[in-house]
């Protein structure tokens, strides 16, 4: 794609993903209040943050004043008060990560918003490299697999994630498709592919393989194999916040950059 082609396939990932976005969970409210777009989740999994804004000079510190105060009143409540602003590199205004700042945010290593047409990506190979097999996540057990080979390749434990991958399973299984490579027994890499109905998108998301197991194409596999399914629904783009191991890969495969996505993250 060229210039053109990216902004055009950037403002149509803004109006649905985020200006338009659905809520991840059947828990979670999206709205839009003022310039901001947020999700609200009870509990203490659920992601709560900023999917998108329409700021200025103006209006942009009372703006953020009042994600603050909204999301500190879960603090109120026994609920979890911190937050997420998920900031891009072209949203306004141009100082808006000095503000984010100034009010207390931290932010978090700097993504990359990378996107490929599934149709560009329908010749990767799908044959798995010596020693795996894939099995697919369609139960709690192939979860807690899924958990494994995450912990083995990111080293952390991740709650969140595995309440959103039950969730989603169990009440909107047509919005996730998710798979682990296995060494035998052993769960080495896992990712999912998780999809808005009517929309352009399919989100990647995990794609971490254990360190032993790095080098041999599996990473690659697992792209391939989501890009394959994605084409079946006919969804024409993949869409990957990738980190800065994982962005070279998916560049070489064919992906290209749309923009940079940093996590603002704001705690009492």
């Amino acid at each position: 794609m060229d210039r053109d082609d990216l902004l055009k396939v950037r403002a149509l990932y803004d109006a649905q993903m985020r200006r338009d976005a659905r809520p991840d969970s059947a828990l979670a409210r999206v709205e839009r209040v003022g310039s901001v777009v947020r999700q609200t989740v009870p509990g203490l999994l659920g992601w709560n943050g900023v999917l998108w804004s329409e700021l200025d000079e103006g209006n942009a510190d009372a703006e953020i004043a009042a994600q603050i105060a909204h999301f500190g009143q879960h603090a109120r409540t026994g609920q979890p008060a911190g937050f997420e602003w998920k900031l891009y590199d072209y949203d306004r205004p141009a100082d808006l990560a000095d503000r984010l700042r100034a009010a207390g945010f931290v932010p978090e290593p700097p993504e990359t918003l990378l996107v490929a047409r599934t149709d560009a990506l329908a010749g990767l190979p799908v044959e798995p490299p010596e020693g795996i097999t894939l099995r697919v996540v369609a139960d709690e057990a192939g979860v807690d697999l899924l958990m494994e080979a995450h912990a083995r390749a990111f080293g952390v434990e991740r709650p969140r994630i595995r309440e959103q991958v039950l969730t989603l399973l169990r009440e909107r299984p047509e919005t996730i498709e998710a798979v682990v490579a296995m060494a035998g027994d052993t769960p080495v890499s896992a990712a999912r592919m998780e999809m808005v109905p009517g929309s352009s998108f399919a989100g990647l998301w995990g794609g971490g393989t254990a360190p032993e197991w790095r080098g041999r194409g599996i990473y690659r596999l697992l792209v391939a194999h989501r890009a394959r399914l994605a084409a079946r629904r006919g969804i024409p783009y993949l869409q990957v916040d990738a980190s800065a191991d994982s962005r070279p890969i998916l560049e070489r495969l064919g992906f290209q950059v749309l923009g940079t996505t940093v996590p603002y993250v704001w705690q009492v």
